[in-house]
């Protein structure tokens, strides 16, 4: 029996070290930064109604989010943060984005389409838009090289061809935000629901940008841009090195605590600790989450619940061990006293976290998040890990010599 313990002992701390070594790594870098540790962007946007006394519904906001995670995908941003703030307001995280001065201004345009005849009268708009691509004609001169394909849906494709048909001769003027981008002379019935702007673009770059905006679509009202903020990536990097120094003397300092006070059962804490840490960072790859200054905040909080799980435990087990218990009798006796008491503590801040996450939002969500993975995570090192590893080292004689344990 002991042999099988001592055994089992050696290949788990195996195991553990070889987990350590070569899955930390690739996971920390697999985890998804947020704008406070990457750098980016953010906006405020208010929705501005047509009229003075309408109300901006659900459904309209809604759809202003649609639009803007539309807009936000041809930039190429992953995981960006959007959300709306009271009635009228969305409130926009890009994280990581090259250009965010650019990503700024594009997500403030309304990004209306029309067509427009030569008294003013809107034809078509971009509301039957079914594809949008930009694309270079060497064959035009250089103020019309760079041009913007659009694609009709079928009611579209009608609609322009009976535009074209009645303007047959005319100009029709093409409008983005109310900005006249061309004016061509219809020269033939255009009946295959293809238009093409050829003018107003200064480089290819900004053509695509166009086309992207108006595949994203056109919001339904005016917006406004309340504010905006740039956040370079050294502030985050910095954060993120203070964050990571922190955590390392923090260890050590709990790693000190623990191995002064619980000795042998302390030195299994500390590798509970490592084994947890795997747990949740292996979780949070899982899931794709994005890792901000207040969930690193949540992920520290649990680990300090998962050491308090662990004191507990070890508390027990001395007690048990000071009223003559065998050392197999008091950590068997000893997690079952404290089994109740650590679910209860860790249950309760589950609801806690619960709420915050389904009442809250963006960074406290990503707070609530990962102390709810923590403490689910603790919970198992607490109570299934350290238990069978104290289990086998009672078996082995040398090592169960009480004053390894404190007493």
């Amino acid at each position: 029996m002991k042999k099988n313990s001592g055994l089992k002992l050696i290949i788990t701390l195996a195991v553990i070290i070889i987990a350590a070594a070569t899955m930390f790594g690739p996971m920390l870098q697999g985890l998804n930064l947020g704008l406070d540790l990457q750098g980016g962007a953010q906006v405020v946007l208010q929705a501005v109604p047509d009229k003075a006394d309408a109300e901006l519904t659900d459904d309209v906001m809604n759809q202003i989010v649609d639009v803007m995670r539309n807009r936000i995908d041809a930039f190429g941003v992953s995981e960006p943060v959007i959300q709306r703030e009271g009635k009228d307001r969305v409130i926009i995280e890009l994280a990581g984005v090259d250009d965010p001065e650019a990503a700024i201004a594009a997500l403030g345009q309304t990004y209306r389409l029309e067509f427009r005849d030569s008294s003013g009268t809107v034809l078509l708009t971009g509301a039957h838009l079914k594809d949008a691509y930009a694309q270079i004609n060497s064959y035009e001169p250089e103020s019309r090289r760079y041009q913007v394909v659009l694609e009709f849906d079928a009611e579209g494709t009608q609609l322009f061809a009976d535009a074209t048909r009645r303007n047959l001769f005319k100009t029709i003027s093409i409008y983005i935000d109310d900005v006249e981008k061309q004016s061509p002379r219809v020269e033939t019935v255009i009946t295959n629901g293809v238009a093409v702007i050829s003018g107003g673009f200064a480089s290819y770059e900004e053509a695509v940008a166009s086309a992207a905006m108006l595949r994203g679509g056109a919001l339904p009202v005016d917006i406004q841009i309340l504010s905006q903020s740039i956040i370079g990536p050294s502030l985050g990097a910095d954060s993120l090195a203070k964050s990571v120094k922190a955590a390392i003397v923090g260890f050590a300092l709990l790693a000190a605590f623990m191995l002064v006070l619980y000795r042998l059962p302390g030195a299994w804490a500390c590798v509970s600790l490592v084994v947890y840490s795997l747990i949740v960072l292996a979780v949070l790859n899982y899931i794709d989450a994005t890792l901000t200054m207040t969930s690193i905040a949540g992920f520290i909080l649990s680990i300090g619940m998962a050491v308090d799980a662990n004191i507990i435990i070890y508390e027990r087990i001395k007690e048990e061990l000071y009223h003559g218990k065998s050392l197999s009798a008091a950590i068997d006796s000893g997690f079952t006293r404290a089994l109740w008491t650590i679910l209860d503590s860790n249950i309760t801040t589950l609801i806690a976290a619960a709420v915050l996450y389904f009442l809250g939002s963006g960074s406290i969500r990503g707070f609530a998040l990962t102390l709810s993975i923590g403490l689910i995570a603790s919970l198992f090192t607490a109570i299934i890990f350290t238990h069978y590893v104290l289990r086998w080292m009672s078996r082995i004689p040398k090592l169960a010599n009480k004053a390894f344990y404190g007493v």
